[in-house]
């Protein structure tokens, strides 16, 4: 079994298992005003980034020809989240040990993902500019909604 496969294989189980983490500590309201709250999509916020990095890691398991662009959208969304808790825009949902997890593995990203080092097609500077707003995107929606 080569390195890619490896990585790919350790992004999905760290993605699944802080996926069940998280969907279990997801609360639901009872009445239906509290699915209109911006509290209750907060706590989506680190699922999402679970999915991100188990799409990246499927992406880099089966060398898919768009891993770069999911591996940079992984890592700026990742990275993102304690820079704009930092700049006072949001408090980070993420626990610690989940935030040094996904930071790890971000820098991962970003060095597989710019490198190229399993020859999947080297990221363009449009790819890499939508991966980054994209990020952004989902980083502002699910936190300062």
């Amino acid at each position: 079994m080569n390195i890619r496969k490896i990585l790919g294989a350790i992004f999905i189980t760290i993605s699944i298992i802080l996926g069940g983490i998280f969907f279990n500590g997801i609360s639901y309201p009872v009445g239906l005003d509290g699915y209109f709250k911006a509290a209750y999509y907060n706590q989506f916020g680190p699922l999402a980034i679970c999915v991100e990095l188990l799409f990246a890691g499927v992406y880099l398991y089966i060398k898919h020809r768009k891993t770069n662009f999911t591996l940079a959208l992984f890592a700026f969304t990742t990275i993102l989240d304690p820079v704009f808790s930092t700049m006072g825009l949001f408090t980070s949902q993420l626990p610690i040990y989940a935030l040094v997890l996904f930071l790890c593995c971000a820098l991962i990203s970003l060095w597989l993902a710019f490198s190229n080092s399993f020859s999947l097609g080297r990221i363009t500077f449009l790819g890499a500019f939508g991966s980054f707003l994209l990020g952004t995107a989902v980083e502002l929606f699910f936190n300062y909604l």
